[in-house]
């Protein structure tokens, strides 16, 4: 049977992106990516009208958007619209001659506030609890959210987008950097954010975090949840704000597309650190697209722990058993008395994915399962969980902790967090080796964690034994843990 499908256009200032969703599940599964520069906003700010050739080239990215959504059998389709259509004085005229070409079309002009609302909502949907400052740039506003705990109580839309910043300061960064202190200066809870987080949605945003990450040499190409430091953020704001055009083109990864707006993009994010005062920057690829997405999910998917729901989801996909996993995490919590709730959260999860390698060839399953995990589309893993449980299910495939392709993973990871997930690890290849990946073995077996000993407990008659391979795996599991190894038929 054919997976349901959704489809939404992102009409923007500056581009115009259809994404292409599949299922209805707790994290946004995106199968279809495309999106054109089209500038409709330039010149908005003199002539108050949309660009028209951008409009002309809109027709035809809209016919091909249109078409490909059909082609999917994409069911609801709409298209939203933002700051540029919503402020141009031939805006609705724009919105009929789509309709008119394009019979059936669905098109939303989104309030600033609507705007806001659905970037809100698609952070939150890979960052429940998010808290501090949301600002969403685009090419003709700046949509700034305050949020609190997972909860939005207040929103703001800001004409600073980087193609009508440019426009307003007549492309002088000096300008615009008093642009855009007076404005903020208008929105007196952006002090709120101080100590806080400063989430950033939108491409503009996105293009600074992948030059941070070139210059920085990062281990994972990843910008969604990259996280930086004030002083960080704001060196980089600094030197891109007062870059000429020609250094800014030598860059590795800037897109010449960019290039124009990235000194703009950072002028705001400079005021904005000021404005909020905000401990550490958090890059967010998840936004207007993704909160449109999330409305059409039930509430009770949506109240599901994302980070869970793409465990779960993974091995429905890849695994050989759904029983196993809970079977699993019940079996392995003694090894960890102490733990936090989040912790835990990360030791379910590795439970979960266990099993995603079973249809790999054996001589890569480590490897193969190691890359899944650390670069998976999930939107709702940080880069720390991504290293922490790839790391966790190479060494349940006998990966040695020492391995090269790890590195990435020892990048990432502090000494306590990678001594962790080496136990996890270990516990997991020893619980697989007793139970054949099946969780009424598993049943027949269990840990127990004394002040000197690691002890493993077998029932007599459950088709489980101590042969060479279990007694190596547990001594290996209880040395790691700083305990003697200690093996009980029951």
């Amino acid at each position: 049977m054919t997976e349901l499908r959704s489809a939404v256009v992102d009409l923007g200032s500056n581009s115009v992106r259809l994404v292409v969703f599949e299922g209805l599940g707790r994290n946004p599964a995106a199968i279809f990516n495309e999106k054109a520069v089209l500038r409709l906003g330039r010149g908005l700010q003199q002539t108050g009208r949309l660009n028209e050739e951008g409009v002309e080239q809109a027709l035809t990215v809209m016919a091909r958007y249109s078409a490909l959504a059909r082609a999917m059998h994409a069911h609801p389709f709409e298209v939203l619209a933002t700051a540029a259509v919503r402020d141009a004085e031939n805006g609705p005229a724009f919105v009929q001659t789509l309709q008119d070409t394009l019979p059936g079309l669905v098109v939303r002009v989104l309030t600033g506030e609507q705007e806001a609302t659905f970037s809100a909502n698609g952070l939150l949907c890979g960052i429940p609890n998010a808290d501090g400052i949301l600002a969403d740039i685009g090419g003709g506003s700046l949509e700034v959210v305050h949020l609190v705990h997972g909860e939005m109580c207040a929103a703001r839309t800001l004409p600073l987008g980087v193609i009508r910043l440019s426009d307003r300061a007549g492309a002088d960064v000096v300008r615009a950097r008093a642009i855009a202190e007076e404005a903020f200066e208008t929105v007196g809870w952006l002090a709120d954010g101080a100590g806080r987080d400063l989430y950033l949605v939108g491409g503009a945003w996105r293009a600074l975090a992948r030059i941070h990450m070139e210059q920085t040499g990062y281990p994972l190409s990843i910008v969604h949840h990259y996280t930086v430091s004030r002083d960080e953020a704001r060196d980089l704001a600094g030197v891109i704000g007062s870059a000429s055009r020609r250094a800014l083109e030598r860059l590795p990864g800037v897109s010449r597309r960019r290039v124009d707006d990235m000194p703009f993009a950072a002028v705001v994010l400079r005021r904005l650190l000021r404005a909020t005062n905000a401990r550490r920057v958090v890059f967010s690829a998840n936004g207007l697209r993704e909160g449109w997405f999330m409305q059409h999910v039930a509430p009770d998917i949506r109240a599901e722990n994302p980070v869970l729901a793409a465990g779960r989801d993974m091995a429905a996909r890849w695994g050989r058993s759904t029983r196993l996993p809970p079977a699993l995490t019940t079996w392995c919590a003694p090894l960890f008395p102490d733990e936090s709730p989040q912790a835990a959260l990360l030791r379910e999860a590795a439970c979960w994915m266990s099993d995603i390698g079973s249809q790999d060839h054996p001589d890569y399953r480590a490897e193969q399962t190691f890359l899944r995990v650390l670069r998976q589309p999930g939107v709702s893993l940080d880069h720390h969980a991504r290293a922490f449980l790839a790391f966790i299910l190479a060494l349940r495939y006998d990966a040695e902790p020492g391995m090269p392709f790890l590195d990435a993973a020892r990048m990432l990871l502090d000494l306590t967090s990678l001594r962790r997930a080496e136990i996890l690890g270990m516990a997991l290849r020893l619980a697989f080796t007793l139970s054949g990946g099946t969780a009424d073995l598993l049943a027949g077996t269990s840990l127990h964690r004394e002040p000197d000993r690691l002890r493993l407990r077998l029932a007599r008659g459950s088709g489980v034994f101590a042969g060479d391979s279990v007694t190596r795996r547990l001594e290996r599991l209880a040395q790691s843990m700083g305990l003697e190894a200690a093996t009980e038929i029951i």
